[in-house]
């Protein structure tokens, strides 16, 4: 369901870890996919601020699946959906 959704919301993204990260900083951000195989030092400071910003936080199982789902030919790690 988590790719299906990140394709359908393909216009309202941000890609990549430090631009997930000032989305939630900012409040931009209305929920959050991590790749479960993406480096969790990186993928760790994503999830821990979305937490505390109340900003759901779901994990997927591949970053390249991720990216094709978020229309790119390589992978992310984390992706946001825009308010």
């Amino acid at each position: 369901m988590s790719y299906e959704k990140v394709t359908r919301f393909r216009s309202d993204l941000i890609i990549g870890t430090k631009q997930t990260l000032k989305a939630i900083k900012h409040g931009a951000a209305n929920e959050v996919f991590i790749a479960d195989d993406a480096d969790r030092q990186i993928t760790q400071k994503v999830e821990l601020l979305a937490h505390e910003s109340g900003v759901p936080c779901y994990r997927v199982d591949s970053k390249m699946k991720l990216g094709t789902a978020c229309g790119i030919d390589v992978g992310a790690s984390a992706v946001a959906v825009k308010q």
